[in-house]
């Protein structure tokens, strides 16, 4: 199916199209969809390391998804009101615009659909971080999300996508979420062992609070003379992750592992139902609109899409700067409005996950929303920030570092079939 106003990131001469002067170039090639896949892959893999770096700073987490909230909507209204109105308007594939006022409310209904269960999962994740790392919340959501929306995604478009080579490529993302799990639990062991170091030093158990390592200091004046001098903890040491536990600003040591699971399953879980609904909202699978009204297009769907997700997201986190979540500390709106510490961040945060979707989106409708499910594969982006910014796994034990290559290599094969999988939408 073709869909006027839809830049393709692989310009082909078959895809050029003048009006009024101006090229159009349209996703409908397997290299545009893969292009705007990979493009996508990066965006929605960069954007939560980048609330995780604000929540690790201790800003809180309801100011931050205040802030990702507006550009991520913003993002959408960019696309809906510049490839959803580049083109002439037809009759069959109306813009942007004439498409508002057309009575097609059932496939709205699904696009908003679709953007109340991201948000939910957005927001969901963002408290997940903190309680069990950026990597394994987004291997675990991912897997959830390859299982269940990619599957769902593959009988929705009526099989576009190759099953002999789709499939397999789903069993390869679950073994790469498996080795994800080992690389957690194995990294976990190696923290544990960290601070069992120095735990036993002394009885009154305060040296959580503000002791590094046996080996490293022998007294506990020696801590806090170094700590006051804002001497910076090499990542990985046990000084380095009582620090963060003190400047984060979700505390989690002495809670349950459980309760972060819990907020990962669930995230899986929204994760997994929103692709499915946005493409119905944009191919009508179910023949719910009228005969004479023609589909939404990916940019109509998007928008509306966008604003669900931004509802949903403003009342939640309004309402949770009055009565937090995990113990957090009470804020305001107007303590949030003064809160300019890393606002800059949390609006690129925003851009960057709007802008990732739309162009999931875009690459879905051309070659299948399965193939497009290989932006799932985002634990490789979010794995790489880990490591850079947090200091994910260093000076872990060489099992835990034979687990993390594996899984990164395990998601490479994975990223690759599924794209392999691609079709093309007749």
């Amino acid at each position: 199916m073709e869909f006027l106003g839809v830049p393709s990131l692989i310009l082909l001469p078959s895809q050029r199209n003048l009006y009024g002067g101006l090229k159009i170039y349209l996703v409908e090639s397997k290299g545009g969809a893969i292009a705007c896949m990979l493009l996508a892959l990066f965006f929605l893999g960069t954007w939560p390391a980048i609330l995780t770096l604000l929540e690790r700073r201790g800003r809180l987490p309801q100011h931050t998804y205040l802030d990702y909230t507006i550009t991520n909507l913003l993002a959408a209204v960019i696309i809906a009101f510049t490839f959803g109105e580049i083109g002439k308007s037809t009759i069959e594939k109306p813009n942007f615009l004439n498409q508002l006022s057309q009575d097609n409310w059932p496939s709205i209904l699904f696009a908003m659909a679709g953007g109340i269960v991201l948000s939910l999962g957005n927001l969901s994740t963002q408290y997940a971080w903190a309680f069990v790392g950026l990597s394994v919340t987004a291997v675990i959501t991912a897997s959830i999300t390859v299982v269940i929306g990619t599957t769902l995604n593959y009988f929705l478009d009526d099989r576009v996508n190759k099953a002999e080579i789709l499939f397999p490529g789903v069993g390869c993302f679950l073994i790469a979420v498996c080795l994800g799990s080992a690389v957690h639990a194995s990294n976990a062991a190696d923290n544990e062992a960290k601070l069992s170091s120095f735990s036993n030093d002394y009885e009154d158990g305060t040296a959580i609070e503000a002791s590094v390592s046996k080996t490293a200091y022998s007294h506990h004046e020696d801590l806090e003379k170094r700590i006051c001098t804002n001497e910076k903890a090499k990542f990985g040491t046990a000084h380095f992750l009582m620090e963060l536990e003190q400047k984060r600003a979700i505390k989690v040591h002495g809670k349950g592992t459980f309760i972060g699971l819990a907020i990962t399953f669930f995230a899986g879980i929204c994760f997994s139902l929103f692709s499915p609904a946005f493409n119905l909202a944009t191919n009508d699978q179910w023949h719910t609109l009228k005969d004479s009204v023609p589909h939404l297009s990916v940019y109509t769907s998007f928008f509306y899409f966008s604003i669900s997700c931004f509802l949903i997201a403003i009342i939640l986190n309004i309402s949770f700067l009055y009565h937090p979540v995990l113990n957090l500390p009470k804020s305001s709106f107007k303590a949030y409005l003064s809160d300019w510490n890393g606002r800059g961040w949390a609006l690129l945060a925003g851009l960057l996950c709007g802008f990732g979707n739309g162009l999931q989106f875009m690459g879905g409708q051309a070659a299948g929303y399965a193939a497009a499910d290989a932006v799932q594969a985002l634990p490789l982006v979010s794995t790489f920030w880990g490591i850079l910014l947090f200091g994910e796994y260093r000076r872990s034990s060489r099992r835990t570092y034979m687990l993390l290559i594996s899984m990164l290599l395990m998601f490479i094969v994975a990223v690759g079939i599924l794209m392999a999988s691609s079709g093309h939408r007749k």
